[in-house]
């Protein structure tokens, strides 16, 4: 989870489940490269910084914009 990515984050997506961000749309930076790596993201979640606490196992559903604690 990030409040926002860009292209200096790109090694990070190598070993990354999903990408969870509080800005941007479909065309930012953060989820045209997780579409590129192949792996979920949900962006535009307002305070998923705060909601979501380092190391808390969550699901991240791209296809569905979803976030849920695993």
């Amino acid at each position: 989870m990030a409040p926002s990515t860009d292209p200096g984050w790109t090694p990070l997506f190598l070993t990354a489940g999903g990408l969870v961000m509080e800005m941007g749309g479909p065309n930012s930076h953060g989820a045209v490269v997780a579409r590129e790596y192949g792996i979920p993201a949900v962006v535009g979640v307002p305070d998923a910084t705060a909601r979501i606490r380092t190391g808390q196992s969550i699901t991240v559903d791209g296809a569905a914009g979803t976030v849920t604690p695993a």
